[in-house]
């Protein structure tokens, strides 16, 4: 019997999500009109809006099976519910860079990181990296570009 693998996220991702999913289903009608429309006009093999219509419709079917999938499996954390000395998934964390420059992240969930707005997935290899860890720890990362060391110098539940 297979478990299904709980999704962490914040309620800030779990609200996106829903967005996401209620705007696809908004959009489902149209692209049957658009479906009908084109068949319409005759000749399905040459036509191009109808194949169109068609791949759109199976993007949406996709992407609707997706974010339900990630929505029914979806574990909402409240970084603020949460305390401790260690990293874990909601923290957001102060590092020190080897120039002692100052770099912040929160570690979220896959489907919410986005590392230009400083927010980074558990699973990423910073997130893996960082989890665990408290204040006054050395994280050693692995990037592309070669081996990166930092300090961590604060960890907040916000």
């Amino acid at each position: 019997m297979a478990t299904v693998e709980k999704v962490p996220m914040l309620a800030e991702g779990h609200a996106k999500l829903t967005e996401q999913l209620k705007a696809l289903k908004a959009e489902r009608p149209q692209v049957v009109d658009a479906i009908e429309e084109a068949r319409a006009h005759g000749d399905l093999s040459e036509n191009a809006e109808y194949h169109a219509a068609k791949e759109r419709q199976g993007q949406i079917e996709a992407s609707i099976a997706d974010i339900e999938d990630k929505l029914s499996r979806a574990q909402v954390i409240d970084p603020r519910d949460l305390s401790g000395d260690k990293i874990v998934f909601g923290a957001t964390v102060t590092l020190l860079d080897e120039d002692d420059k100052p770099i912040k992240y929160q570690i979220v969930g896959p489907t919410e990181a986005d590392a230009k707005a400083g927010r980074i997935s558990y699973n990423s290899p910073m997130g893996r990296g960082l989890i665990g860890k408290r204040v006054d720890d050395e994280v050693e990362v692995t990037v592309p570009s070669g081996d990166r060391y930092y300090l961590v110098s604060k960890i907040e539940f916000i």
